[in-house]
């Protein structure tokens, strides 16, 4: 792979904020909810993600959102909203099932399902990141026998697998990394310390690791969950969003997985296969 992979403009460095989960789904797969609960009234769908998508709006970021295709069903317009603002709508399993759990037919049914789903919806999907972060006993084949183009499993890097462009997430960008026993590891990588992380201290070390990036090139996907929004707060989200806003230009090119992927794929010279995968999940 090129010491300096050629980003668009010129720039040295790529960028991609996502969003994970949507809804009631992960709740219902872990069986969070009453069985008689409500559906389609979430806070997340309802109140959180149309103050995140004005929030985006005023600084011109464009994201991906990685839902869950049971959203499909649940809350199909706010979908096509978050399309119509230019971000991009990507899978995140049906029901937020554990990927790594399922069975290679398991997994191919899965993204049939979902795939169909978002169709059905007018949506198309480009990719896919799978929840526990782990590719599990389908690899990258079920994927791209389902059509997908890229994956957003835990690791590092930037590259292709067998036609598969691979966006690894890091567990020191994501915000569950914070306060998830199992991921332990991350807050050391973070903070030094195995102890949960303040808000405010995970924002100032991801300002620190977008303005590393700019320096060091690279590729680098933050990972926030709406559902933890209570937890992250107005003022820490605030302060994120201006500082990938700050970033776009010359030195660092931020844009959704989709965009990243199709260059990628386009300039497999600069990247060859330089994702490494991680094997460590939040369960």
């Amino acid at each position: 792979m090129s010491e300096a992979p050629a980003w668009p403009g010129g720039a040295r460095a790529a960028l991609s904020l996502s969003f994970d989960n949507l809804g009631e789904a992960a709740e219902l797969e872990m069986g969070a909810l009453p069985a008689d609960a409500p559906l389609g009234r979430h806070a997340t769908a309802l109140e959180i993600l149309p103050r995140v998508l004005e929030q985006l709006a005023e600084r011109r970021i464009a994201a991906t959102f990685f839902v869950e295709g049971l959203n499909a069903e649940l809350y199909p317009d706010l979908l096509r909203e978050i399309d119509s603002r230019a971000h991009e709508v990507a899978y995140h399993a049906w029901r937020h099932e554990q990927w790594a759990d399922l069975s290679a037919a398991e997994q191919a049914a899965n993204l049939d399902r979902g795939i169909a789903a978002f169709e059905g919806i007018g949506l198309e999907v480009a990719g896919m990141r799978p929840p526990g972060g782990q590719l599990g006993a389908g690899g990258t084949r079920v994927l791209r026998e389902a059509g997908l183009r890229y994956c957003s499993p835990a690791g590092a890097g930037a590259g292709a697998e067998d036609g598969i462009v691979l966006l690894p997430f890091e567990w020191r960008h994501v915000d569950a990394s914070c306060v998830l026993p199992a991921l332990a590891a991350a807050r050391e990588q973070i903070s030094g310390s195995s102890e949960p992380i303040e808000p405010s201290a995970f924002a100032a070390w991801l300002e620190a690791e977008i303005a590393g990036l700019a320096q060091g090139g690279g590729y680098m996907t933050i990972v926030l969950h709406p559902l933890m929004f209570d937890w992250f707060g107005p003022g820490c989200l605030a302060r994120v969003l201006d500082r990938v806003a700050g970033a776009a230009g010359n030195e660092v090119w931020v844009a959704p997985c989709a965009e990243v992927a199709e260059h990628i794929s386009g300039h497999p010279g600069h990247f060859g296969n330089g994702a490494v995968l991680d094997s460590s999940s939040w369960t």
